[in-house]
């Protein structure tokens, strides 16, 4: 009997995902469809500024300078997690640990998800707002003009000079790159870990919130104010819309794939509904 470390299963994802990047096409983004399979009302009724699907299935839904909501797999209200303090964004450790940002605390909780506790604090010299967990590092938005990489004991591993007209609230780490969306300056960035610009999306965004990336790269954005879902190819240079007003998706702000799925979860700014998607290519 083999068993594999977590490790070994890391690297065995990542080289699948890397064959799968150079075995498609890079327009496979045309061919790209969702549908929303289900519409459940969670009532929050906060304003939200994250979520993310746990390895587990179930849903972890962030109130903006709030609570932090335990979701069932199918979007039941769990319970809150006993985390003090104003949260802002979650990013997920590995199957027991989520690690959440404290903006006015300048600080990023490590949270034991089995025990319920707070198992670790770190503690930044700016606020700190978008979190993106990858590569056993957390990557970090600083204010609006620093995407900070560091380690689990928060020591610094890169500093990355970005421009954001926004907070940097929105963020997602994978395969040494940054992206990171402006909502204020209506664009979409992706950096590499030494701050070069790869490229910047700006066309026919309106307000582009939480985004997410698929198993190709691509990127997958809640566009709130137009009430779209967009996805971004991996290299900037196209775009599709997924889901438009038509679909009666209102101020989608929050997406999230599940573990190693296709489909995942959508939530709006006002912390009303949960859809769930399913993305096929």
């Amino acid at each position: 009997m083999v068993v594999k470390t977590e490790t070994d299963m890391t690297i065995e994802t990542s080289v699948r995902r890397e064959a799968q990047v150079e075995s498609r096409e890079q327009s496979n983004i045309n061919n790209m469809t969702m549908n929303i399979e289900t519409k459940i009302e969670i009532n929050i009724k906060e304003k939200i500024s994250d979520m993310i699907c746990l390895m587990d299935g179930r849903v972890i839904v962030v109130e903006e300078w709030g609570k932090v909501n335990l979701l069932t797999s199918d979007g039941k209200l769990q319970k809150q997690l006993p985390i003090p303090g104003e949260a802002l964004s979650v990013t997920q450790i590995n199957q027991n640990t989520i690690a959440i940002t404290y903006p006015y605390e300048k600080a990023i909780k490590i949270f034991n998800m089995e025990n319920e506790t707070v198992t670790k604090v770190i503690t930044l010299d700016k606020q700190c707002y978008g979190l993106s967990f990858s590569n056993n590092s957390l990557a970090v938005g600083l204010n609006d003009d620093e995407i900070r990489i560091i380690d689990l004991e928060g020591n610094t591993q890169k500093s990355i000079q970005v421009k954001c007209e926004s907070y940097l609230e929105n963020l997602v780490y994978c395969n040494d790159r940054v992206i990171y969306s402006d909502w204020v300056g209506k664009a979409v960035y992706c950096v590499d870990e030494s701050g070069k610009q790869i490229w910047q999306y700006t066309q026919d965004l309106s307000q582009p919130y939480g985004l997410c990336t698929d198993t190709y790269g691509n990127i997958i954005v809640a566009d709130c104010d137009s009430d779209r879902i967009i996805v971004i190819s991996k290299d900037g240079q196209n775009s599709k819309v997924l889901i438009s007003k038509e679909d009666g998706l209102k101020n989608p702000k929050c997406i999230c794939f599940k573990h190693n799925e296709s489909s995942g979860f959508i939530c709006d700014y006002d912390g009303t509904y949960l859809a769930k998607f399913n993305l096929s290519s």
